[in-house]
């Protein structure tokens, strides 16, 4: 699955180096197996994105991007989509991708990060329950889950990294539930591919017939 991933980044057109940040000795060796770059980092972080800083300290990068190694389904373009929201304004952070649900199933499953946006596309919270929720079953609704991926620039990733974990984060365990607990922005782009985060048994079957499928042209 690591490998999967490591090559949908690597194809993104925005992306210019890849490097899987692990404190696994076996994500480790996999990596250096299939020729990828992989740094072993301490094993005492608590979110991926500790993890990444760790990395990006020692990076001389104005970008850097957090794919999350359980989407082996990413469509390059989303990094490249959610690197195009921080280059065109100056003033973003840290973006991240939303895509529809459209498997009903997906709304009440707690495994399925769900998000909600204000009109410009800026999270106002992620959460593991069914929002939002649908008071009035006439109201047009659209329910968009969150891709496991962020752009954060660099010096804001290192200070973000080392904030404090709040409520709200550790209630839904959701790392990125600290940056707008703190007050930080995340703004937010709508991808039309579909993404499948492996969070299950069941998720990671789904994928193997994915990736088994014959492609259609």
């Amino acid at each position: 699955m690591i490998e999967h991933v490591y090559r949908r980044a690597a194809a993104a057109s925005s992306v210019s180096r890849v490097i899987v940040a692990t404190d696994d000795l076996r994500v480790f060796e996999a990596v250096r197996a299939f020729g990828g770059e992989v740094v072993m980092t301490s094993p005492d972080h608590r979110t991926g994105s500790e993890r990444v800083a760790e990395v990006a300290a020692r990076l001389d990068a104005d970008l850097i991007v957090n794919v999350q190694g359980d989407e082996p389904l990413l469509a390059p373009t989303m990094i490249d989509d959610a690197v195009a929201a921080c280059v065109t304004d100056p003033s973003v952070m840290l973006s991240t991708v939303r895509s529809r649900i459209t498997d009903p199933a997906e709304i009440a499953s707690p495994a399925v990060v769900k998000v909600v946006t204000d009109l410009r596309g800026r999270a106002l919270y992620f959460t593991r329950a069914a929002v939002p929720f649908l008071r009035d079953p006439g109201t047009p609704v659209t329910w968009y889950k969150h891709v496991g991926l962020y752009v954060y620039r660099r010096e804001f990733l290192l200070a973000f990294a080392a904030l404090a974990p709040t409520p709200l984060e550790l209630s839904e365990s959701l790392e990125q539930l600290r940056a707008l607990e703190h007050g930080h922005a995340i703004m937010t782009v709508e991808s039309r591919h579909e993404a499948l985060g492996v969070d299950t048994p069941d998720d990671l079957e789904r994928v193997r017939r994915l990736l088994a499928a014959p492609a259609i042209s």
